[in-house]
């Protein structure tokens, strides 16, 4: 069977050369340095070796492989420059797109979900896939009814491809590591690798998108498509046409890049404001710029459970931490728990860890960028720093795991898009308990110059 390159030996292979191929150039750049080649010189090559090599075997891989390859590749902005080019059209590819399953498998998976006479569900179906990810492939059809739908079909075989990758992959944490700076990749893995039941079973996703659906129904901003069908290892809904971010990323306008950074950034709020729901996958190829100037999401397998939306929380840390109150931003941290009880830190030096973090928020406008994001992981593994072991005594509660890997994968894919955001405008309308108007340090203006309230 040729579903998935799920031969034991080969995939395994594959996936253990990463990290013996790292020791080996973890040795060699250790020579090197011994030798008195600059330090910053040896990593640079190491790391460059080190992505190439990563990204090359994970883009022949479907599975936990290829799943792990796009929560990095959401990454590459922290790359530097001269790293990032010759990889990013391949990271782009690896986002949405693998070699898609053969014709009679595809028919196969159709029969067994739908029944034997499972072309009669349809006018037409195309058999050339349209995408293909991780765990599945859509194409693209006519539904009896005259509607225009996707039908996201599984890969047989994926859930034993998934934790067989998992397992493997585990040992590529410490080569993630090697070439993000700063990026502790474990947490995430973990992450994952917990919520793969969920991924592969489509009816569950189905149910997490027609949440989605029913909250921003005849919405003039978001649009999410209406399930029609769905099993096990099938979902079919309605046809989404819009241009991908990933696609414009590449090639979008200035405009295009504004708009499409802005309503990634909204929606990454208005999900759990609206439909109790956060859209856990955040890789760009989920997400489009319809022809009606909405923002279409897809991809419903990966989400988190927010009943009562974002932790009020969070907004009144991030508050507390533009008016600078060192001592309220230590003690809000202490009672949810990312500072444990027995970690003393010095409220004052967190705060100045955390300032380039906070920087778009500290104005009316902010255009995520390549540049700023290389300047965030080299300020979190500059070990010349005083600051910098404060960022190993902060606590990542189980509760926020997931949250934070969305928010840092997001802000991975605004960076890529480099957008102007009206970051302070969206955080009041969407975060709960952000209390925009006690920021003193902004002044409010409107489109002709002059003070306004915010």
């Amino acid at each position: 069977m040729t579903d998935l390159p799920r031969r034991a030996v080969t995939r395994t292979a594959k996936l253990a050369s990463l990290p013996l191929a790292f020791a080996g150039r973890t040795a060699l750049g250790f020579g090197k340095r011994v030798g008195g080649r600059p330090a910053e010189i040896v990593a640079a090559e190491m790391q460059a070796r080190t992505a190439e090599q990563l990204f090359r075997v994970l883009g022949e891989l479907k599975g936990g492989a290829m799943k792990f390859g796009q929560a990095l590749s959401i990454f590459e902005a922290a790359m530097p420059e001269e790293l990032a080019g010759p990889y990013r059209a391949t990271l782009t590819k690896l986002q949405d797109a693998a070699p898609p399953m053969p014709t009679a498998t595809v028919h196969k998976v159709l029969a067994a979900e739908l029944g034997p006479q499972w072309r009669r569900r349809f006018k037409e179906f195309d058999e050339t896939p349209a995408a293909a990810a991780s765990i599945g492939q859509v194409h693209r059809a006519v539904w009896k009814d005259g509607r225009q739908v996707a039908v996201k079909v599984q890969y047989p075989g994926a859930g034993d491809a998934l934790i067989s990758d998992f397992t493997q992959v585990a040992r590529v944490g410490r080569v993630a590591a090697g070439w993000i700076p700063g990026l502790d990749i474990k947490p995430i893995l973990d992450e994952l690798k917990a919520r793969i039941v969920e991924e592969l079973n489509y009816t569950l996703e189905a149910e997490s998108q027609t949440q989605f659906a029913d909250a921003f129904r005849d919405d003039p901003v978001f649009v999410v498509p209406e399930v029609v069908i769905a099993t096990p290892h099938l979902i079919v809904s309605e046809w989404l046409e819009g241009v991908a971010l990933s696609k414009l990323i590449a090639t979008g306008t200035p405009q295009e890049r504004n708009l499409g950074a802005r309503r990634y950034l909204e929606f990454l709020l208005a999900g759990p404001a609206r439909a109790g729901l956060l859209h856990a996958d955040p890789h760009p190829g989920n997400y489009r710029l319809t022809p009606d100037g909405r923002f279409g999401i897809l991809d419903f397998g990966a989400v988190k459970r927010l009943p009562d939306g974002m932790p009020p929380e969070i907004g009144r840390l991030l508050t507390l931490a533009l008016q600078n109150d060192a001592d309220g931003v230590v003690a809000g941290l202490r009672e949810e728990g990312f500072i444990k009880a027995s970690i003393d830190i010095d409220g004052r030096a967190l705060l100045d860890y955390l300032a380039p973090f906070l920087e778009p928020a500290r104005h009316t406008t902010w255009t995520f960028s390549r540049a700023w994001m290389r300047e965030l992981f080299a300020h979190v593994n500059d070990v010349r720093r005083p600051q910098w072991s404060l960022g190993l005594k902060l606590n990542l509660p189980p509760e926020y795991l997931l949250i934070h890997r969305v928010w840092l994968g997001g802000i991975g894919v605004l960076c890529q898009i480099e957008g102007e955001v009206p970051v302070l405008e969206v955080l009041a309308e969407w975060l709960p308990d952000f209390d925009v108007a006690s920021l003193d340090y902004i002044e409010w203006v409107d489109d002709e110059g002059e003070p306004v309230e915010p």
